[in-house]
């Protein structure tokens, strides 16, 4: 059907030039009478081909027909050249419609399906879920790589098909998250310690605490890979088709993955600040507490010491998340862990009406945990850290200017993570 549609341009183009050079005589218009009948030919034997055996998909065979349908279309626009008879005109887009339309459902089902497989594999197969995830992205990009003959003559048709692709990404993170049900579970509880002495039977550690599995990191690292390793190739060439509003169902997906991403990390840091607060030696405020007993003065060796036991648990909960987490995973959630208990010491500090005994204390204590976390970072790291990750976060910030008796001051102590997920780091 290729060859009849060029060889049927190639036949009206003779006509055109026989026409031109004068040979008959000038009241038969050749190039129509044939025209109207070539045309209706190749119509009505492109809709019996497409009847008869209808294309499967946008196979190279079928994309070139598609070329040579719409280009015929074409080449008779600018002609110039209108058959008497309208209704037996070449529709190329209403010819292959339907057709365009049952492939990417039929895609979109078999990639769906595709999907739900994950959900038979048992454990052990946390390098299965990566390449699960990876295997549906290319899945993704062979589609868009398929269907850019299409899109590119009809850019409308990018809607479809990038609500196929919400559609499957979306199932993608519902088999995730069906998968590893039993794993987020507990970032949903409310945290106690006979909640946390339970987790622990399953993985008991020196210190009694909760520790992130390493199927949380595969969940977690698996949704940083889709957000800024696979998305961006899938979101730039939606766009690169130039239908306006390409891409918008897309974000809308992207933006829910990062609110998941955000929220399970948040999730994390508050179980790890609870770790904080099980044993007396490790509570901030006892810390403080005992610093500011005795004869009122508090060598700063002294408060290093009683901050020991809490340096040692940072460091040993910093070297695991490293183990679990992928680097972009990694810094939000230590970053989360930081500004958080920089919340805490603020807190304190709120209490503590001016107490000079407690700002000295608290000065050491901030200066401890700002070592401690870029530190650990830095040597986990090394030159792959950027400065601007180990930079003290919004709420040390803010403990240090109220130290430093600093007129600007801030009331919104929000997480960390929020700002750095939200500008597309993790």
């Amino acid at each position: 059907m290729t060859s009849l549609c060029l060889n049927i341009r190639h036949e009206i183009f003779t006509d055109i030039q026989i026409h031109n050079c004068n040979i008959l005589p000038s009241f038969v218009d050749l190039p129509n009478l044939s025209t109207e009948i070539y045309i209706a030919e190749v119509s009505r034997r492109l809709r019996a081909f497409l009847v008869a055996f209808p294309p499967t998909g946008p196979c190279p065979h079928v994309t070139e027909l598609v070329i040579a349908t719409a280009d015929f279309q074409k080449d008779h626009a600018s002609w110039n050249i209108n058959p008497v008879n309208v209704n037996d005109g070449l529709d190329a887009k209403e010819l292959f419609h339907l057709h365009i339309i049952n492939w990417i459902q039929d895609k979109s089902s078999s990639l769906l399906k595709t999907c739900n497989q994950l959900d038979k594999v048992k454990l052990g197969g946390m390098r299965r879920t990566q390449e699960f995830v990876s295997e549906m992205y290319n899945h993704l990009e062979e589609s868009l790589n398929d269907y850019g003959v299409i899109m590119s003559r009809w850019p409308e048709y990018t809607f479809a098909l990038e609500k196929a692709i919400v559609g499957i990404k979306k199932a993608m993170m519902k088999t995730l998250n069906n998968r590893y049900a039993n794993v987020v579970a507990p970032l949903k509880e409310n945290i106690g310690l006979k909640y946390v002495q339970k987790l622990t039977k399953l993985t008991p550690n020196l210190y009694n605490l909760y520790r992130p599995s390493p199927e949380l990191g595969v969940l977690l690292n698996s949704i940083r890979i889709m957000l800024d390793v696979l998305r961006p190739k899938i979101e730039l060439q939606l766009k690169s088709w130039g239908n306006i509003g390409a891409g918008e169902q897309f974000s809308e997906v992207t933006s829910m993955l990062r609110s998941k991403l955000r929220a399970y990390i948040q999730a994390v840091v508050e179980k790890l600040v609870e770790n904080t607060r099980l044993h007396n030696n490790t509570k901030l405020k006892k810390i403080v507490q005992d610093c500011k007993g005795g004869n009122g003065n508090v060598a700063e060796s002294e408060i290093g010491s009683r901050m020991q036991p809490l340096t040692e648990q940072l460091t040993d909960t910093i070297n695991h998340l490293h183990n679990v987490f992928e680097p972009r995973v990694f810094i939000a959630t230590c970053r989360g862990y930081w500004d958080r208990l920089g919340q805490d010491v603020w807190s304190l500090l709120g209490d503590g009406k001016e107490n000079p005994l407690l700002y000295k204390s608290s000065k050491v204590i901030v200066s401890i945990l700002d070592d401690t976390f870029a530190s650990q970072m830095r040597q986990l790291l090394g030159n792959t850290l950027q400065e601007k990750d180990v930079e003290p976060p919004g709420s040390i910030v803010d403990v240090r200017s109220m130290l430093c008796h600093d007129a600007v001051t801030y009331t919104n102590h929000t997480f960390y993570i929020q700002q750095y997920i939200a500008h597309g780091v993790c």
